[in-house]
């Protein structure tokens, strides 16, 4: 019979919390969106700026054509509007569709982590608050009696 060994639960909270951003925090931001193609060995982007004005660039991996553009786009605006954002995105709908998946899917587990994180504060304050030993509400939650103290020190804080 083969022992699996469990999940380390734990490690949720060596992940920051998600914090939503307060109205000092929020900067007003535009997007640009960039279409990349790979023909050979290079890869050329090509994204349109307002007025119609069009800026491409090339590259010889993903990261060098994604710097690219930004930089292009980022000289073509010169600081305005100050917060920009370039997503650069395959032209073939296919492969942008696969890179849109695993954007969802990491976007779904950073929710779920911090819904974990969430339902664990509360189930430790919960049961600790009907008696429970640190120990037991650890066990019951497979975390560690010290894990336990210290999220309950934090929600004191």
């Amino acid at each position: 019979m083969k022992i699996m060994e469990l999940m380390n639960h734990d490690l949720i909270f060596h992940q920051p919390d998600l914090v939503p951003p307060s109205d000092d925090d929020v900067a007003e931001a535009v997007t640009y969106f960039a279409t990349a193609t790979r023909t050979g060995k290079q890869w050329a982007a090509t994204a349109e700026l307002p007025g119609g004005r069009i800026v491409q660039s090339q590259g010889t991996s993903w990261a060098d054509v994604k710097r690219n553009v930004c930089q292009l786009i980022f000289d073509a605006l010169r600081d305005e509007p100050e917060v920009i954002g370039v997503h650069v995105a395959p032209a073939d709908s296919e492969a942008k569709a696969a890179l849109a998946a695993v954007v969802e899917a990491r976007q779904a587990r950073v929710l779920a982590e911090q819904a974990e994180r969430d339902a664990v504060r509360h189930a430790a304050r919960l049961l600790t608050a009907q008696g429970w030993t640190t120990r037991d509400v650890g066990s019951a939650m497979r975390l560690s009696h010290q894990r336990i103290s210290q999220i309950l020190k934090e929600s004191s804080v």
